[in-house]
């Protein structure tokens, strides 16, 4: 009995011991840089279990020694299931990251002009979200688009900054810029209207790299820029970012939702820029940044109407006063020869919507409108300008025997533009006379699900332009998935047109001692563009990889090319009488890990020519090479690090002549930043670092004849290198700088 009793005591004991070796685990859950609450956590074929708080944390305890199948799931996820073991008394600390389920997956519209699931998208898509713009906290979009592969802000003047945007080496009048799907951005405003837009409303940007003006008609060349602005059912009540740099400047955004009514809700933006400091780091006595003054305020509006139609309507207003030039400029020099100085003053109004009409039938008008007006002086040469565009089309989407998804549109863009240069004046040259235009068209799509993993994507256009006469924009896509979508392969063909007025886009034809001339009569550009594109998703226990590789080829016809070389006085605008080539290959990869770390990087490698005469020459300011990464990683106390950078590689620069003495191409060169966040609850975030941690300037003699900007007792046509000549830019002046700035969110 004795025996037995000792038996029963060591066997309770050793059952005791074992099981009182307890282990636990812990973590956070993410997708897409977001926690997710409410994921069910659990041990399979056991009673234990948890789901994760309104933070995405959870905790599973009193895990007895043994070896397990942990699983995660949620509604709108990918289940995600990870062995796991203990021996005793361990405590482990993972973090996961879920994957959107498909069947939810991401919605963009920029590809086919209407909602459609990424990875089924036939047109490829990149979508680039605000935690992703947050990881390198800029002013304005413009610069942001820094960090996106195949994408450059080109900044077209050393002394007022103004800039475009390039995708695939193509300048930025090929880029088509739309808010809300809607034309806001091109002419005047290709130059001025990407600063300004609140930050804070921005819930993702859509980008379509190759010609898309089948659907959006003329500057669509190059590709698009979609700015998707935020809804006011989705959005915080107020969110707030301030951010300032040791250079002084100052940005501000403010996003406020408000309820006019049971069936008005509004979103409210303002953002405000200043920069007054006058920095002259290079010692050419011209300031490295313009000074700046703005304010952008923004204003959307959506209505609930009967069995959910959409109707929105949304307004911005933007004034911007910015100079630069010699330091010792002041506002009573402005338009004289005394001191040199670049002043701009800028009014822009914008607005747009969507109506969808009370039909059965899917049909929907949309509208966007705007008005440019610039008072400006480059030196003492004046540039008044006004700018005024309506837009309006219908577009019908029917689906039609489950296969095809058929879009028709009929569209119609008016374009008002005058200015103080030569460019408005009459035939004969004496009288003022503003060009007008009017660009009517109509379109066809039709989408063809030829079964689950083929899909075709037929479209035309047909648009006449009261200058130009008729002009047809065809295009084709092909899209094969496999049955898991883990793989995506698409081909496109299309071609793209493109009317140019020059003072509105180039503005290297406004500053600097250079005359402008136009060699005939500017006829319309075109283009055939043909590109290949895949996709390979990777799915693993530990990491997440997206590969995004893709190879184009764009042949352009009448392009419109500034000459800087045939005579170094002049810049020479004409129709290039011969071809340009621009091709290239470009690879992005996505890797998320479940440790926290993720890893964004791109690389493109292209070719920009000009064949003219039998003679091939590379395009100017344009880059054979340029690589893009972000780098992140989220500690558990909500505590992040983010490096991004980027580098370029060298370009050639427009010169004054055989005895120039500046460099004829520009270095290789990088641009990096790093950044730390602390999250202290959910409204109060703090964020800072250094940007141009490398310090890289361009050359200091940038700005030729600096010393002597009206050329006064030069004769430019015997010495042209003596000339004043503020077009040799590649990069931002400004150097190395801290940055701090702060967040707050109210739910």
């Amino acid at each position: 009995m004795k025996i037995l009793f000792k038996f029963i005591c060591f066997l309770f004991l050793g059952i005791a011991s074992i099981y009182g070796q307890t282990n636990s685990i812990a973590g956070k859950i993410t997708s897409n840089g977001q926690v997710i609450p409410f994921v069910n956590v659990y041990l399979q074929n056991t009673s234990l279990g948890t789901a994760t708080n309104e933070n995405g944390f959870f905790e599973l305890k009193n895990i007895p020694n043994g070896k397990y199948i942990l699983i995660l799931s949620s509604v709108g996820f990918n289940s995600q299931k990870m062995i796991i073991s203990f021996s005793g008394g361990e405590k482990l600390i993972k973090n996961f990251i879920l994957d959107e389920n498909s069947a939810l997956e991401e919605i963009v519209i920029s590809g086919t002009l209407r909602p459609v699931i990424k990875s089924n998208s036939p047109v490829p898509v990149e979508v680039y979200r605000e935690t992703f713009f947050k990881k390198n906290p800029t002013p304005s979009i413009f610069e942001s688009l820094q960090n996106i592969n195949g994408i450059r802000p080109q900044l077209n003047c050393n002394v007022c900054n103004t800039g475009d945007i390039h995708i695939n080496g193509l300048e930025g009048p090929y880029t088509f810029v739309l808010i809300d799907g809607m034309p806001i951005v091109s002419g005047l405003s290709t130059v001025y209207g990407l600063t300004g837009i609140p930050q804070s409303l921005i819930e993702r940007v859509e980008i379509v790299k190759g010609p898309a003006s089948t659907l959006y008609g003329s500057e669509a060349v190059g590709g698009i820029i979609n700015i998707i602005t935020k809804k006011p059912s989705n959005t915080p009540i107020l969110s707030t970012d301030v951010m300032t740099s040791s250079w002084g400047e100052v940005n501000t955004d403010i996003g406020l939702r408000y309820k006019a009514s049971e069936k008005v809700q509004g979103l409210l933006g303002i953002n405000y820029f200043n920069f007054q400091n006058r920095i002259d780091n290079n010692n050419d006595n011209f300031t490295d940044l313009t000074l700046q003054n703005r304010i952008s305020i923004f204003n959307k509006i959506n209505i609930k109407r009967k069995n959910n139609k959409v109707f929105n309507i949304a307004t911005r207003y933007m004034y911007e006063d910015r100079w630069g030039g010699e330091m010792e400029w002041q506002r009573q020099f402005r338009g004289t020869d005394q001191i040199y100085g670049e002043s701009i003053y800028t009014n822009r109004w914008e607005t747009f919507g969507t109506y969808e009409l009370p039909t059965f039938e899917d049909i929907s008008f949309q509208f966007s409108a705007n008005g440019h007006y610039q008072d400006s002086f480059y030196g003492k040469d004046a540039y008044d300008a006004t700018q005024l565009i309506g837009f309006g089309q219908f577009v019908y989407n029917k689906k039609i025997a489950k296969k095809h998804d058929f879009l028709l549109g009929v569209a119609y863009r008016y374009t008002f533009y005058d200015d103080s240069t030569f460019a408005t004046l009459d035939e004969n040259g004496t009288a003022n006379k503003p060009a007008i235009s009017h660009l009517p068209g109509i379109f066809l799509q039709d989408e063809i699900a030829l079964n689950n993993q083929n899909k075709l994507l037929l479209g035309t256009r047909w648009d006449y332009n009261s200058l130009h006469g008729n002009i047809f924009s065809p295009r084709i896509n092909y899209k094969w998935n496999s049955k898991d979508n883990s793989d995506i392969f698409r081909i496109s063909i299309g071609n793209g047109f493109r009317v140019a007025n020059v003072f509105t886009e180039d503005h290297a034809a406004l500053t600097g001692a250079r005359e402008v001339e136009f060699d005939g009569e500017l006829q319309p550009e075109t283009s055939w563009n043909a590109n290949i594109n895949y996709v390979k998703k990777i799915t693993t226990e530990n990491f997440y990889v997206t590969l995004d590789a893709s190879a184009f080829y764009t042949y352009f016809e009448n392009r419109i090319l500034p000459d800087y070389e045939t005579d170094t006085n002049k810049i020479i605008y004409a129709n290039l009488n011969g071809f340009s080539v621009s091709k290239g290959l470009s690879l992005n990869t996505d890797i998320i890990f479940t440790n926290g770390l993720t890893i964004n990087a791109g690389a493109t490698l292209m070719d920009v020519s000009i064949t003219e005469n039998s003679i091939k020459t590379r395009q100017i300011l344009t880059e054979s090479f340029s690589g893009v990464w972000s780098i992140s990683y989220k500690f558990t106390n909500n505590f992040s690090m983010d490096y991004t950078g980027n580098v370029y590689g060298p370009m050639r620069l427009p010169l004054l002549g055989e005895n120039d003495p500046r460099a004829a191409n520009s270095p290789w060169f990088s641009i990096q930043n790093i950044q730390f966040t602390k999250k202290f609850t959910k409204s109060w975030e703090v964020y800072g670092g250094i940007k141009n941690i490398l310090n890289f300037t361009p050359p200091a003699n940038s700005i030729n004849g600096a010393d002597n900007p009206f050329d006064i007792g030069i004769d430019t046509q015997q010495n042209p290198e003596l000339a004043f000549d503020p077009s040799y830019m590649f990069a931002s002046n400004q150097g190395i700088r801290a940055f701090l700035g702060i967040r707050y969110t109210l739910f």
